[in-house]
């Protein structure tokens, strides 16, 4: 939990556009008229925020072609892909991320679409991510586009409450970058999260704990993260539908219920996390994936594309610095069953040839003669790339070769070099 002693005469209620402090009753800021306020009596107390790009991959493909501004967005693949991501026009449609692309358009068969830029979506987050860094060192990303930020005792440097250092920040971004966020500001993490979420997009909302048990009474207890399906039927059939069950319950039959989970259940459905925002966690997985445009059974061709795959994840890794332990093959069949495998190696490696040898094993343990529509693989355990050990490689010889490699095509361009089993045949000569 975080917090701050609240400042002498401290503003309870202030404009988000000018900055200026309003009477709490107020409906509009007396100096610039803005009705864009921010009131809760705990403001001069609240430190703790979790700050979430608002639509991410549309609103800045929107930024960068205002045609489709006021157009229901799409970023996703072809008709067999799924959507990335949808702006909030689409989502009036029933549009929504991980939904197959088939599905969305016919929500909203007038809808732009356009495939995911995933190169300028991280150009543009670390812009965000830097902003942010700017405020207070203890940032936490969660992903691309979202992260927690603790900015108690930033008071003096700031000259202003984290309240209004957020909010001119949600202003400056905007102006700067042309995206939007929502800020979500309370007392610790999960209450923090939850506030994000009232007032999208370019929202703004605080919370405290004792607002948050009552607004928590009616969700389903699957709102708590970390509940998944399968945690939500074995509370369901314990009796716990909602959060208010589990307010009701007592703590102790709760641990006895659920050993593991009981505890935290108890103290996050009243509203309590004791979680710390920990800077920078970086990435947990390097991973990639693509969805075909017919399904696919053979072998051979899935080879292929799993050592574009393979290559696509170790240039990311060489690019971050970082290698891994494990190594994570994911697929899925046509009717959109997920299988996926994983395996350990004995030391870290960010060699395309060894994420590809070992994908290529659990590949073939899968050819039964189904058909996948989607592949992908992923390594995870990061480590420091200066821990990567060439003497795990397939040889010295490969990983030397490797490296080769990657030279040429830094020097030369990305298709200066190309491995047999990528290799399509030579490029066909222009028509006409």
């Amino acid at each position: 939990m975080s917090k701050i002693a609240p400042a002498v005469s401290a503003p309870t209620c202030f404009c988000r556009d000018c900055l200026g402090d309003v009477d709490f009753g107020g409906r509009r800021c007396g100096q610039c008229g803005s009705p864009r306020l921010v009131r809760h009596p705990a403001l001069p107390a609240l430190s703790l925020a979790h700050i979430d790009c608002d639509a991410f991959y549309a609103t800045v493909e929107k930024r960068d072609n205002p045609e489709i501004a006021d157009k229901p967005v799409i970023i996703g693949g072809g008709k067999r892909g799924v959507v990335s991501a949808a702006c909030y026009i689409a989502r009036t449609y029933g549009v929504r991320s991980a939904m197959p692309m088939f599905k969305a358009l016919a929500l909203c068969p007038q809808a732009t679409v356009i495939r995911p830029d995933m190169a300028k979506y991280v150009r543009v987050g670390r812009e965000v991510r830097q902003a942010m860094q700017a405020l207070t060192p203890l940032v936490e990303p969660l992903s691309i586009d979202e992260a927690f930020l603790d900015l108690a005792g930033t008071e003096r440097v700031h000259g202003m409450i984290p309240a209004k250092v957020l909010a001119k920040f949600a202003r400056e971004v905007e102006s700067r970058l042309g995206i939007t966020v929502s800020v979500g500001l309370s007392v610790n993490k999960f209450l923090a999260k939850i506030a994000s979420d009232l007032d999208k997009p370019r929202g703004f909302a605080a919370l405290d704990q004792d607002e948050a048990r009552t607004l928590l009474k009616e969700k389903p207890v699957g709102f708590i993260f970390g509940v998944g399906p399968a945690t939500q039927e074995r509370l369901i059939q314990r009796g716990y539908r909602t959060i208010a069950d589990l307010q009701r319950a007592d703590e102790i039959e709760l641990m006895r219920q659920f050993p593991s989970d009981g505890r935290r259940l108890w103290r996050l459905a009243r509203g309590i996390d004791d979680r710390r925002v920990v800077a920078d966690r970086g990435a947990k997985t390097i991973s990639t994936e693509t969805t075909f445009e017919s399904d696919i059974k053979d072998f051979t061709t899935l080879e292929k594309l799993l050592w574009r795959l393979s290559e696509k994840v170790s240039t990311r890794l060489k690019n971050g610095d970082l290698s891994g332990c494990t190594i994570t093959l994911k697929l899925k069949t046509a009717d959109f069953r997920q299988r996926t495998r994983s395996q350990s190696i004995g030391a870290p490696t960010q060699l395309a040839a060894k994420i590809f040898a070992i994908s290529r094993e659990m590949l073939a343990r899968e050819i039964d003669g189904t058909a996948f529509r989607l592949m992908g693989t992923g390594v995870s355990a990061l480590r420091p790339g200066s821990q990567a050990d060439d003497t795990d490689m397939l040889d010295r010889r490969a990983a030397h070769a490797e490296r080769a490699m990657d030279d040429l095509r830094k020097k030369f361009g990305q298709s200066a070099v190309i491995r047999g089993i990528a290799y399509d045949g030579p490029p066909k000569e222009a028509e006409g």
